[in-house]
């Protein structure tokens, strides 16, 4: 099959490191593996397991929020493809594609899509079946999460900092996995490549610099 029917996609943004090709519409092959850290040992020989190495016109990243290291080792590694491969990279966040998949298991209604942030604070961006965002991204304490939920239903491994404070919380833990791209609407598959940190994140960039946060669309 010809590269230039195929996209990359690569996920590095959580505890879980993914990576998918798809052909025509179709995953073709794909991985998936919760590694916490040491994205970046993981990543390439995941990529090089796929057939022809993965090889495709197009690459998919995602580019948060989520760990700054993480997206870092994702972001780069999709660029660099993508110059030697003469590839065209879009990015997708993290938190659309965690409420896609939750709404293609059957969830009805709408979702709170949140992952683990700093300093015990959450991410989160709620979402309407499609999916379509309802507001926007924040990073929010796990008591302003839950006063911010509206009756949605949390999904995302930041649940895991809801049920610290509510116990009996209803919610569905998850990560990212770059398989699930297909279940993104065109519009929301199409974010420039540079990180969404949802807030300014703890580490520097070499000189002290620290990287600014950017919104999700």
């Amino acid at each position: 099959m010809p590269h230039t029917a195929r996209t990359l996609v690569i996920d590095t943004a959580t505890a879980a490191c993914s990576v998918a090709l798809i052909a025509d519409g179709v995953v073709i092959a794909a991985s998936h593996r919760e590694v916490g850290r040491g994205h970046a040992e993981q990543l390439l020989p995941m990529i090089a397991a796929l057939p022809d190495g993965g090889r495709a016109a197009h690459i998919l990243v995602d580019v948060g929020p989520g760990s700054f290291t993480g997206l870092r080792v994702g972001i780069a590694a999709a660029l660099g493809l993508a110059l030697g491969w003469d590839a065209r990279v879009r990015g997708y966040s993290s938190l659309s594609l965690i409420a896609a998949a939750a709404f293609a298991a059957g969830r009805t209604g709408e979702v709170a899509a949140m992952l683990e942030g700093g300093h015990g604070e959450v991410f989160m961006q709620s979402f309407a079946p499609g999916p379509r965002p309802l507001d926007a991204l924040a990073s929010r304490a796990p008591d302003a999460a839950i006063a911010a939920l509206g009756g949605r239903h949390p999904v995302g491994n930041g649940v895991r900092w809801l049920h610290q404070v509510d116990p009996d919380l209803p919610g569905t833990p998850s990560l990212p996995d770059a398989a699930d791209v297909l279940l993104l609407p065109a519009d929301l598959a199409t974010l420039p490549p540079r990180p969404i940190y949802g807030r300014a994140p703890d580490a520097k960039l070499p000189g002290g610099r620290t990287p600014v946060a950017v919104a999700a669309a």
